[in-house]
């Protein structure tokens, strides 16, 4: 089954980029002089390590990771793509994503053709690193395809990890102006909910839930007939899931998130 996450951004995602009519047409050369320009543009709002990517937005896919992902997520660029990266993301900032893609895509609709492309979307969330650990990444992505309809068809992006600069706290979205255009910041999101099936199945939310009520292991599996070692095999694949570190910090998520 795929992913609540992957359906609901990808129907953010088509909205985005849903052509009307003929596209803007956009020649070889013109993409590579366009794309130049603004990953060394880009390039000067760097705070930390990072990596680029170009996004079609139509296709719902990635065309380019840059090599520098394996330094900052530790995957090789070959490894990676849209799906994977959002299902990366900590479980408590996917709604703030899916929130804040909303959001650009109400923000651009309301632009002229002259204007997408002078503005920087900037947001931050955790994500997940192949060694486990999360990181904070600033995301920042300009447009660098439209059509004539003003609909979005190929970002740039960058993920920079701004883990010393930010560690807690919710994600928070910014449209930064180019070239004389207003910027705004710190845009008020209205948080989205994802079902709790998203994330873990009905089995684990029983434990989970049986886990606030105060009981153990044992006890646990006492209730529902399964062995001791088959409950903690669940509750690791929990805190996996969750990316929580501990019982304490599960339960205090739980409760936080509405999973039980």
């Amino acid at each position: 089954m795929k992913p609540v996450i992957d359906e609901q951004a990808q129907r953010i995602w088509k909205v985005i980029s849903e052509r009307n009519g003929v596209g803007r047409v956009v020649t070889a050369v013109d993409f590579r002089l366009e794309l130049e320009l603004h990953r060394r543009l880009l390039s000067f709002f760097q705070v930390g390590e990072f990596y680029y990517f170009i996004l079609n937005v139509k296709a719902f896919a990635f065309e380019l990771v840059s090599a520098e992902v394996s330094s900052v997520l530790g995957y090789a660029p070959e490894e990676v793509d849209v799906a994977f990266i959002m299902n990366s993301i900590h479980p408590e900032d996917q709604p703030w994503f899916l929130s804040c893609e909303k959001k650009v895509g109400d923000f651009f609709s309301g632009l002229t053709l002259e204007q997408i492309p002078n503005y920087k979307v900037r947001y931050d969330y955790r994500i997940r690193k192949k060694n486990g650990e999360y990181i904070r990444v600033l995301q920042q992505v300009i447009t660098i395809q439209f059509d004539e309809q003003g609909h979005v068809l190929r970002t740039l992006g960058t993920h920079t990890d701004i883990s010393h600069l930010k560690r807690d706290g919710a994600p928070v979205l910014s449209f930064i102006g180019l070239n004389g255009e207003p910027s705004y910041t710190d845009v008020p999101v209205e948080k989205m909910r994802l079902p709790a099936h998203s994330l873990l199945s009905a089995r684990e939310r029983t434990i989970l839930l049986l886990l606030t009520q105060g009981y153990n292991s044992e006890e646990i599996g006492k209730q529902l007939f399964i062995s001791k070692s088959t409950v903690q095999t669940h509750r690791r694949n929990i805190l996996h899931k969750t990316g929580c570190r501990t019982t304490p910090a599960l339960i205090s998520f739980a409760v936080k998130s509405g999973v039980v």
